[in-house]
């Protein structure tokens, strides 16, 4: 299973490009937004990395499903009779046909709507109509995809090889994950968000909080603003912040110690296939959630949480995703990209499964903070996109509170390296 390579000539281009990248710089345009490292990012990354695409909240009962695509590939993740998620290609195995259309739903089995070829929810093909006498239906289910769950996160690989660092991070990133039993949460809200940039400007985005302050005051109510600063290189103006922040850490680690519960920064964004960051940090405000106040937006705790004010897990992902898991919810974020100057981010806003809206929480007080900060974020990539498509456009040195940009765009060269000397 490959990815159509880019033209020869194409590649001559890009190689040439990757290998003269220099550190600490931003990328060179083409990077964001040329068709030929659209079709590479695809190629290397996407269709060979372990990618986060969806919760098991999302597929709560036996026959739900959502369907994924990425570039030319489409998934289905389903909840079989056995309740177990699995991923196939949405690919009929009699002509080709797209089996499921819509985004998500619930089915019995899987009907291909072109000759109705019929599948169980393992991808064994049950009814194939009339066929030749030496027809083995065993040999024509559907094709399956790698799908791990950590702790409730769905992460899916289409490769045939995938990176095997997979399993050693998931072991990591999961007793920082365990309190809150994602497993045992629904939906609450989901929002998709099409940005007009390129899938590596909406991560690079993430990866930096230089802009937060200005470009973004609901989230720097509880998320604070010295968030990437070496502590000596503090401006005055945000000295104040900084104080807050020693003061909350301090409360928070004492309340990780009291319940066992690890918060220190595991960091390895770059030097290996599966690259993340997990690290539990404290808020401003009443330290609760991100909310205007900091007051947990839900009364209805994750898991058997005895407190809220246990700050923000926040994981980050390479190469699309990043998390945030509160006391009273959790928060996910994957940019999946569709275009080279287009990307699809989607958010899903995750409460506890007892929880009841309008009784427990109130969804617009528990959405309004990202929605806000993901449409602000949406208009400054599509300028970004804009300026890096200008003849004038050099790539800048990156600040150095945006150290994780440049690992970000470290690994990413990394990757393509390593898919070009295949």
């Amino acid at each position: 299973m490959t990815v159509s390579a880019e033209p020869a000539s194409d590649r001559r281009t890009t190689a040439g490009l990757v290998a003269r990248r220099k550190p600490g710089r931003a990328l060179e345009a083409p990077f964001y937004t040329g068709e030929e490292f659209f079709a590479l990012d695809l190629a290397a990354i996407f269709a060979a990395h372990w990618i986060f695409v969806a919760t098991e909240a999302e597929v709560p009962e036996p026959g739900d499903y959502v369907t994924v695509d990425l570039g030319r590939y489409s998934v289905i993740l389903l909840r079989d009779d056995d309740e177990q998620v699995r991923a196939f290609h949405n690919v009929c195995r009699h002509r080709g046909a797209r089996i499921l259309s819509d985004a998500a739903g619930s089915t019995g089995n899987l009907v291909c709507g072109y000759h109705q070829w019929t599948y169980a929810t393992d991808g064994a093909l049950l009814h194939a109509g009339q066929q030749a006498p030496d027809f083995a239906k065993n040999c024509w289910g559907l094709k399956r995809v790698e799908l791990r769950s950590v702790e409730g996160l769905l992460f899916l690989c289409l490769a045939p090889e995938p990176p095997a660092d997979f399993e050693e991070v998931a072991a990591q990133v999961r007793p920082y994950l365990a309190a809150h039993r994602l497993r045992h949460t629904k939906v609450a809200a989901q929002e998709d968000l099409v940005e007009h940039a390129n899938w590596k400007l909406v991560m690079e985005n993430n990866r930096e909080c230089y802009h937060c302050e200005a470009g973004h005051p609901e989230l720097t109510c509880t998320f604070f603003p010295t968030y990437g600063y070496r502590p000596d290189e503090i401006p005055d103006r945000l000295l104040p912040a900084h104080r807050r922040y020693l003061d909350a850490s301090a409360e928070l680690a004492r309340e990780c110690d009291r319940r066992s519960m690890p918060y220190e920064p595991i960091e390895e964004l770059s030097g290996r296939p599966t690259a993340f960051r997990v690290q539990r940090e404290a808020l401003d405000g009443a330290g609760e959630s991100y909310t205007r106040d900091g007051r947990a937006a839900s009364r209805k705790l994750l898991g058997e949480l005895d407190t809220p004010r246990l700050g923000r897990l926040s994981l980050h992902y390479q190469p699309n995703s990043w998390f945030h898991f509160l006391g009273d919810h959790a928060i996910t974020f994957s940019a999946l990209p569709l275009a080279a100057d287009r990307t699809l981010v989607r958010t899903t806003w995750l409460v506890h499964a007892d929880a009841v809206e309008g009784t427990d929480y109130d969804l617009e007080t528990l959405t309004d903070v990202w929605r806000r900060t993901n449409a602000q974020d949406g208009a400054l990539v599509a300028r970004a996109q804009a300026g890096v498509g200008d003849p004038a456009y050099e790539p800048g040195p990156y600040a150095p509170t945006e150290s994780h940009v440049e690992e970000f765009v470290t690994w990413y060269i990394e990757r393509l390296k390593e898919h070009q000397n295949r």
